[in-house]
């Protein structure tokens, strides 16, 4: 069988081998050290905000982010239904609710008025809302304009989860700025990878201060160990900053890959009736980190998940889009404000390999297998 073609494979150079040697011939060995402090002001100063914290993942930001916001349990938090799931189990771990938000047909973000009719609910029902955590779904930023001018009137703070938007923007301010503090991830599937990993960026020198003290084990400044609050063992690696680093000097050119590959996919699916590329309108603002196509079955005469079964026998990966949270089976139960627009993108939706590591062969080889599969029907 061929080689195995994934949606998002990680993009690593001689450059990011040359930076982890680097820093392992350097001593720096053991968490925390020169790469992670850089790597914290690199990030920052490329989002245009005062301070980075990394930490060991995108879901450790946004645990810490809820804990410094004052989240706790029998609160609410307000989020996206159409997202990953680590989203939600950042919420559940604070004890809070979450309240899910259901998406806007052509984005597949958080439908502002619907969050505008979930805070009148809530307030209404006198339930504390600890925090609105919208997801900027695919690398395309949610409309912070009218998300935080709602969060405002209801005086609710914003934490964004911006896991999957690194080098997106909306209104010219770019993805990781918004809110009280945003997150990022470097997922080895993410735009840019540190293996694992993620970063809370804010303006607030107290918050990110907070949050690197509970991210190493909340330790008190003397001598011994001493500790008054719960702490947690969430801090990055001086390795992984490293590789972060050397990353981010390419992101640019990384976002510049996936742009062709999306300009591809939308020339391959231009005169095909009953499918179009998904968020496909201002992708100027858009990191492309995955291109997914939406399909109209009843026009095209095929499925998403036969145009996936032809892609696996290829051995090509493709995927669905998120299944929302609300129709999870570990937060079914919980509430929200839902009109099904996120399940009939999870149901008509198609993610493709997208990836900048993708060779000229490997696209290709994907464009054929496509192009073979419409030929055929």
């Amino acid at each position: 069988m061929s080689e195995r073609i994934y949606m998002s494979s990680p993009d690593v150079t001689q450059l990011e081998e040359d930076a982890v040697v680097a820093a392992m011939r350097s001593g720096w060995i053991a968490p925390l050290g020169p790469d992670v402090d850089a790597f914290e002001r690199e990030l920052a100063d490329r989002v245009g905000v005062a301070e980075g914290v990394a930490l060991s993942s995108g879901t450790a930001a946004l645990h810490l982010g809820l804990i410094t916001l004052g989240v706790k349990p029998g609160d609410i938090v307000v989020t996206s239904t159409m997202t990953f799931a680590a989203t939600t189990n950042a919420i559940m771990y604070t004890g809070a609710e979450p309240y899910f938000v259901d998406a806007d047909a052509a984005t597949g973000n958080m439908n502002p008025a619907l969050l505008r009719t979930a805070l009148e609910r809530l307030s209404a029902d006198g339930e504390h809302v600890g925090a609105i955590v919208p997801v900027d779904l695919l690398g395309k930023a949610v409309d912070y304009t009218e998300i935080l001018a709602i969060a405002d009137e209801f005086g609710v703070p914003v934490l964004a989860d911006a896991a999957e938007s690194l080098g997106a923007s909306h209104g010219g301010k770019a993805a990781g700025s918004f809110g009280r503090a945003s997150i990022v991830s470097f997922n080895g599937n993410k735009i840019m990878t540190t293996s694992g990993g993620g970063m809370l960026l804010t303006d607030d020198a107290a918050f990110a201060q907070h949050v690197r003290y509970l991210a190493t084990q909340a330790r008190q400044p003397v001598v011994h160990y001493e500790h008054t609050d719960v702490g947690y063992n969430y801090r990055m690696s001086n390795l992984l900053a490293a590789l972060g680093r050397a990353q981010l000097s390419r992101l640019d050119g990384m976002i510049a890959k996936r742009r062709e590959m999306r300009e591809q996919y939308k020339g391959l699916f231009a005169d095909v009736a009953g499918v179009e590329v998904f968020g496909g309108d201002g992708d100027g603002d858009d990191n492309v980190w995955l291109t997914s196509i939406l399909i109209d079955s009843d026009t095209t005469g095929w499925t998403p998940q036969e145009l996936s079964a032809a892609l696996a026998a290829d051995n090509i990966e493709s995927r669905p889009l998120w299944k929302p949270m609300h129709k999870q089976p570990v937060f079914e139960n919980y509430r929200g404000e839902i009109d099904g627009t996120s399940e009939a993108l999870f149901e008509r939706g198609l993610t493709l390999p997208s990836g900048s590591a993708l060779s000229d062969g490997q696209r290709e080889r994907v464009i054929s297998a496509i192009s073979e599969f419409l030929a055929g029907r």
